[in-house]
């Protein structure tokens, strides 16, 4: 027997998930599209979701880098996010997420920008199962935080030096100003475009875990 929810995904298949919010029937976000399958008014914050996976799948729908992403990751999931908000799991879902951004997210970019011994220092933390373990782990997220701000303005120095030298090289004192805009310029384009290749193995990694930690927030009893 076809559902009005049915119907309502089969409306839902021709259309790919759209960054930010919109106009009723305009086109959708994964949460606005989740209203729409459950009947609710136009929102992106619907009832029938847990806010938790809500806010999660918001940000997640945003920052994925194209509507083929969305579609991939997210479209699947619509129906099983409708009547998920219990408030007897939500802190146990908010506990998921905190657990998931500090020792498997936060650990793979460290990883990524040479920073082994602070990744590895997070990814050994005991599971976050409550808000009374938090107190005990912050010097370990503060000194992480630390180690990675002084790799971070030090990677920055150096870039910055490394290209003015290049402007200064090739434009003489006279252009300084000029060359040394145009090299950060070009340097900053060629980083972007090494970064995306080098990037692109966390970026599936942290997708699929990502994706993985929804679901296990679906399910959560």
């Amino acid at each position: 027997m076809v559902t009005v929810i049915d119907e309502r995904l089969k409306k839902l298949a021709g259309l790919s998930l759209k960054k930010g919010a919109h106009s009723p029937d305009s086109t959708f976000c994964v949460m606005e599209a989740v209203a729409f399958v459950a009947g609710e008014q136009w929102t992106d914050a619907p009832e029938c979701v847990c806010p938790i996976i809500a806010a999660f799948a918001r940000n997640w729908n945003d920052c994925l880098p194209s509507d083929a992403e969305r579609d991939r990751l997210l479209k699947p999931l619509i129906p099983r996010f409708v009547n998920t908000r219990n408030k007897a799991v939500e802190e146990k879902r908010g506990l998921m997420c905190a657990d998931w951004l500090v020792r498997v997210h936060t650990p793979a970019w460290l990883r990524l920008a040479g920073l082994t011994k602070q990744a590895e220092s997070l990814e050994s933390l005991p599971e976050i199962t409550s808000f009374a373990k938090i107190p005990s782990i912050r010097p370990t997220l503060e000194a992480v935080r630390q180690d990675a701000a002084a790799a971070r303005a030090a990677a920055r120095a150096a870039a910055r030096a490394a290209a003015r030298a290049a402007a200064g090289a090739a434009a003489g004192a006279a252009a300084g100003a000029a060359a040394w805009d145009a090299a950060w310029d070009a340097a900053w384009d060629a980083a972007r475009d090494a970064a995306r290749a080098k990037l692109a193995p966390t970026v599936a990694s942290l997708q699929e875990s990502a994706l993985q930690l929804l679901e296990r927030m679906i399910e959560a009893k």
